[in-house]
């Protein structure tokens, strides 16, 4: 069995405007997360994206 956090460690995270959390995909790498980031982000949304390391504390 594959752990998927060990194949798709990284996350892609939204906040909305309650404070309300979601992910929003896993990736393989960490480029690969920040281009869905800025392809979210360039939407025009006022909703907040960033890019989590699985295990990796939110601030």
């Amino acid at each position: 069995m594959i752990d998927d956090g060990a194949a798709l460690p990284w996350l892609v995270i939204r906040q909305d405007d309650n404070g309300n959390r979601y992910r929003v995909g896993r990736y393989a790498t960490q480029d690969e997360a920040q281009k869905e980031v800025d392809s979210l982000g360039g939407r025009g949304h006022k909703q907040l994206y960033w890019v989590e390391r699985v295990g990796q504390a939110a601030l």
